[in-house]
């Protein structure tokens, strides 16, 4: 999975695109001006590449992509506390938004997102923070269950984030490489709980963390066969796709350089590899893999692909998007959000 530098797709980019082992694009905030320069956007991809995969991270909070012209999305810690001890209040209103969220993006042809967020928060981690949705593993799992389901009644697949969970370190993987000294069953007890509620959804994506458990394996959790085939395969039976962390973080960074980070990441049990903002780290990337094939990985990676097509004018007509951008106003309104 590549990325782009701008608001088109440059020739350099063009080759990328078309190279048989790329096969997803992330788009980011600087790719987006308004809905139709990304309409167009997009357009221009599948013009190159039908079938690529598109995606974003459109969680919401601080971390959604797209702001003008489309619904703000309050973090995920809102939901909970918008209901104010009233679950039904909660799930609902996540769902609800995990259906706005995918509905947009879905009117714009753009696959999926990276959502949502199965961290649970410990108050330690600034870079989880309110994108967890409770500090409570069994809320958690509830509120993110019914984000997914929404994301589903939409068309779009879900992706949980960040196996086996990144709300116990201060650390932030973008900057350095967080380690996580926890044992194994504290670790099972608490924040592989909302994991384990997703995947017995039967969820389509999972991307593991840049994150040490050391306790347990010296290697970050998405370079970890003992994680991504012991555990989340065989031990939790999840049967979609591993995306890697983004490649170039820091996080990312012991494994050496971006082709033996790819390797490592593939041999470990992912099945799509992030390289992003390193444009000749991707060519190379892409070089490196030019060989490689694997039946099964394509099969779960069809899972991925948006369903349900609308236009997006019909979409922001409709009653349900009416009634759904509503109640999101209501709840930043609440929160003091902009």
């Amino acid at each position: 999975m590549l990325d782009l530098q701008g608001l088109s797709v440059s020739p350099d980019e063009r080759d990328k695109l078309t190279h048989p082992a790329a096969g997803g694009l992330i788009l980011f905030s600087r790719n987006y001006q308004s809905p139709e320069q990304l309409m167009e956007l997009v357009r221009e991809i599948r013009a190159l590449r039908p079938q690529i995969l598109i995606a974003v991270d459109h969680e919401g909070g601080r971390v959604q992509r797209f702001r003008e012209g489309f619904t703000r999305l309050p973090p995920a810690s809102r939901y909970g506390e918008a209901g104010d001890g009233q679950p039904n209040f909660s799930e609902a209103a996540a769902e609800t938004a995990g259906w706005l969220m995918a509905a947009e993006l879905r009117a714009i042809d753009i696959d999926f997102s990276f959502a949502p967020v199965l961290d649970v928060d410990s108050g330690i981690s600034e870079i989880i923070g309110d994108r967890a949705f409770s500090r409570d593993p069994f809320e958690a799992a509830k509120l993110a269950l019914a984000f997914a389901k929404g994301m589903r009644r939409a068309g779009m697949a879900a992706v949980g984030k960040h196996f086996p969970g990144h709300g116990g370190v201060a650390a932030d993987s973008h900057h350095e490489l967080p380690v996580d000294r926890r044992p194994f069953d504290e670790i099972e007890s608490r924040d592989l709980l909302p994991f384990r509620t997703f995947i017995e959804f039967g969820p389509e994506g999972i991307m593991p963390a840049h994150v040490v458990y050391a306790e347990i394996d010296e290697r970050p959790a998405g370079f970890s066969p003992f994680w991504i085939q012991e555990v989340l395969r065989r031990r939790l039976g999840f049967e979609g796709t591993v995306f890697s962390d983004d490649l170039s973080m820091a996080g990312a960074a012991f494994a050496g350089n971006p082709v033996d980070r790819a390797r490592l990441a593939l041999e470990a049990g992912c099945d799509m590899i992030l390289v992003c903002n390193m444009p000749d780290a991707a060519e190379e990337v892409l070089e490196s893999l030019a060989n490689h094939s694997d039946a099964k990985r394509d099969s779960r990676l069809q899972r991925m692909r948006g369903r349900y097509p609308t236009d997006r004018q019909t979409l922001m007509a409709s009653e349900d998007w009416r009634h759904a951008a509503e109640l999101i106003a209501s709840i930043n309104e609440q929160q003091g959000l902009a």
